[in-house]
């Protein structure tokens, strides 16, 4: 429907969304609406879609960094001068 804020068949991102299920949340339209302008999203649901994309990849990035803080000390390839 036009105007709506409903998701479309695929994201901007391209890929097709796994399993949208509808949410009625209450948010600080300002944050809402900084998120849209910030991650170039064409509508609400896509500016939350990429911004829960982050904090997935955040989570991922972390764990990384976890499992190589694991492995032991990182020791420099170069000297300083």
């Amino acid at each position: 429907m036009p105007g709506s804020d409903a998701p479309s068949r695929k994201t901007s991102r391209g890929r097709r969304p796994q399993a949208w299920v509808r949410k009625n949340m209450v948010m600080d339209q300002a944050k809402l609406s900084l998120a849209k302008r910030v991650l170039g999203a064409r509508t609400e649901t896509e500016a939350v879609d990429a911004a829960l994309d982050l904090v997935a990849f955040r989570a991922e990035v972390f764990a990384g960094l976890d499992a190589l803080a694991a492995t032991g000390p990182i020791r420099p390839l170069y000297r300083r001068a």
